[in-house]
């Protein structure tokens, strides 16, 4: 018996931003879906928009591993993340470490497929990836503060600022079209 998806069910136990006050509470698996709707829309526009190849349904996969590790390690909250290099590396070898087990949960013929996904083994996929994650903490923070919560205010300019470090065309064209709409009443985007 082999129980690597019964682990990847408990992904929505595991809490995110557990060391701020939510008006909604956000769990992985919550945040892996919406990292994968906006990694594959940014993969979209990279292709569609800039005409650089990208492939779409890798983007999306990806990213719906990308925080797989966390059902071991729990969700280290970024400032203590990368509070210092020391902590960063030592928290990278509890991940691999993580990944590692993940993949023995599976059988052997589908531990080839899985290990890319838990890995993050291509550069310009974990690029995508990451910036979707950011993205994901970015409307995060805009829903927060739409719903009267300032205990966000910070970290949604701390995040807007990294999103555009880093100079990524997609997240500037998705953020000038779609960004404005996050943090808006259900009937403000009705009308929209």
């Amino acid at each position: 018996m082999y129980s690597f998806f019964a682990y990847m069910a408990r992904m929505k136990y595991i809490a995110r931003w557990s060391l701020m006050r939510n008006s909604v509470t956000e769990n992985i698996q919550e945040h892996s879906h919406m990292v994968a709707v906006l990694a594959h829309g940014l993969g979209v526009i990279r292709r569609e928009v800039f005409g650089k190849p990208c492939d779409v349904e890798a983007c999306a996969c990806a990213a719906l591993f990308h925080d797989a590790t966390e059902i071991f390690t729990g969700d280290l909250p970024t400032p203590i993340k990368y509070f210092d290099p020391e902590i960063r590396s030592a928290y990278h070898r509890v991940e691999d470490a993580a990944a590692e087990k993940l993949l023995g949960l599976l059988p052997e013929e589908l531990r080839g497929a899985y290990e890319p996904l838990l890995r993050e083994e291509d550069p310009e996929i974990r690029k995508i990836v990451k910036a979707a994650d950011k993205l994901a903490a970015y409307i995060k923070c805009r829903e927060e503060l739409a719903a009267g919560n300032s205990e966000f205010a910070d970290a949604e300019k701390e995040t807007l600022a990294a999103l555009k470090a880093m100079e990524m065309p997609e997240v500037g064209w998705f953020l000038e079209r779609f960004g404005g709409a996050f943090g808006l009443t259900l009937d403000s985007l009705q009308r929209s």
